[in-house]
């Protein structure tokens, strides 16, 4: 693959941040809270913080896809913010804990082969 090519698959490719806060004071609040997390796992997303979420979809189509999923499965209180990033953006992400510098652990190769 010519270099060109790698640069505009940077763009291409679309990286969906889930942050959300959901209700969690009733026994039918976190089942809900649960579900709705499971829902995120079982849809290809992983938790990056405990309220945070990331997946790799290969174009902004495919994104669209899953965020019309994400869409219904919210709870009726729940408050969820969705937010896509090209693969270059999300290639200038710094994760500090304390005074370390990290590497996203988990994150898929930012180009996969079919």
């Amino acid at each position: 693959m010519s270099s060109h090519h790698l640069a505009a698959e940077a763009y291409r490719i679309v990286w969906l941040f889930v942050f959300f806060d959901l209700p969690v004071t009733t026994d039918k609040e976190r089942k809900r809270a649960t579900r709705f997390r499971k829902a995120l796992l079982d849809d290809g997303f992983a938790m990056m913080q405990f309220s945070v979420y990331i997946r790799h979809c290969a174009s902004k189509e495919n994104a669209t896809v899953h965020v019309k999923r994400i869409r219904k499965k919210i709870p009726p209180d729940g408050h969820v913010s969705i937010l896509a990033i090209t693969d270059k953006q999300f290639g200038n992400i710094v994760n500090v804990r304390g005074a370390q510098k990290l590497v996203m652990d988990n994150a898929p190769a930012q180009l996969e082969m079919f």
